[in-house]
């Protein structure tokens, strides 16, 4: 069955856009659509206003100084992609964030005994004493498949 607006074209031949709160296609980064322009931004203008938290480092773990631990900014820079995506859909979007991405990523970067803030939290503030997860080199032969390599497969149908 269907619709007026089913067949609804626009003067350039083109399809109508999206309908009034649904959010922008996968990709649609343009600078004047985002609220927020960069991740700092976003830390500094909402993330930090909004969620106010008794930091103590026993219950919860933070870091003054996020923007030094890789994984603080690889999960806040998450957090602000997502947030600028699902703001447009006024429905549901922001309660989505919050359950699906805010909350996730604020109990990992706030867990006092296994998060990135966790030696931060003492007398001494900021320490960046927390190396990278310890690991030994992987046999390469271990990977050659396509399920953990796109060389793999590239390997076993080459196109030329």
């Amino acid at each position: 069955m269907s619709g007026p607006q089913d067949d609804q074209v626009t003067a350039d031949g083109g399809s109508p856009g999206p309908e009034e709160g649904a959010p922008p296609s996968v990709g649609d980064d343009s600078a004047e659509d985002m609220l927020f322009r960069s991740v700092d931004r976003f830390y500094e203008e909402y993330l930090a206003e909004v969620v106010r938290r008794r930091v103590d480092g026993v219950h919860l773990a933070w870091c003054a100084q996020w923007w030094t631990h890789p994984e603080a900014i690889a999960r806040i820079a998450a957090m602000w992609r997502a947030f600028e995506y699902l703001r447009h859909d006024a429905s549901l979007g922001m309660s989505h964030w919050w359950l699906h991405h805010a909350d996730p990523h604020l109990a990992v970067l706030m867990d006092p005994r296994t998060g990135p803030f966790v030696l931060c939290a003492g007398p001494g503030g900021h320490s960046a004493d927390i190396g990278p997860l310890p690991g030994d080199p992987s046999p390469p032969e271990m990977w050659d498949h396509p399920a953990f390599s796109l060389d793999a497969d590239e390997a076993r149908n080459p196109s030329s």
